[in-house]
């Protein structure tokens, strides 16, 4: 069975929809979910689905080596990064490589960079007067939205449509491809 770790920092929907895909899969499960905000509601939907959750601060996730050593401990077949809005350190990821990935709410390398999640996104796309966006999914390196692509699905944005619309649009592809890519990685 592989073993799957999810990193979020906020409500997480994209976290409880892979923590549910993988519910009854033969062949997966969500083993644990980490986060860097002791407040964030994805705590407590990882806990109603009897899902191991913890929260840390950067000190341990940056200057120590806690979040790495429960890392080994669970032993993840992949990492996932699910609206979690730290930079990941260069020695987690020399831990793990290859094997941390991370959703991102617009075409890569487009609306990619610090500072550039969720509503900074869907604004900007809207004030460029962007004809498109999507998600990306993407490798995780020491740089922001700079790892190797994995994975691109596309909506059209229409002249009307609103931040508020564009975030709807993609939260429908998130919920549609998310799981099923993350389960095609195991796989391979």
């Amino acid at each position: 069975m592989k073993r799957i770790v999810i990193f979020a920092s906020g409500s997480g929907t994209n976290a409880e929809n892979l923590i549910k895909f993988f519910h009854n899969s033969d062949n997966a499960s969500v083993i644990q979910l980490l986060s860097n905000n002791p407040h964030a509601k994805v705590l407590d939907r990882a806990k109603k689905l009897k899902v191991s959750a913890l929260s840390f601060n950067r000190i341990a996730f940056e200057r120590t080596n806690d979040v790495l050593n429960i890392l080994k401990s669970s032993k993840p077949d992949i990492i996932v990064l699910a609206g979690f809005l730290w930079k990941f350190p260069e020695h987690i990821l020399n831990a793990f490589p290859e094997k941390v990935i991370n959703l991102h709410p617009a075409l890569l390398p487009k609306y990619g960079g610090k500072g550039m999640y969720g509503k900074h996104v869907h604004n900007a796309i809207v004030l460029n007067k962007e004809k498109e966006t999507g998600i990306t999914i993407h490798y995780v390196n020491e740089h922001y939205d700079e790892g190797a692509i994995i994975f691109q699905a596309k909506c059209a944005v229409l002249e009307t449509d609103s931040a508020e619309d564009v975030a709807a649009k993609i939260h429908k592809l998130e919920m549609k491809h998310f799981p099923s890519v993350v389960d095609k990685l195991l796989n391979e």
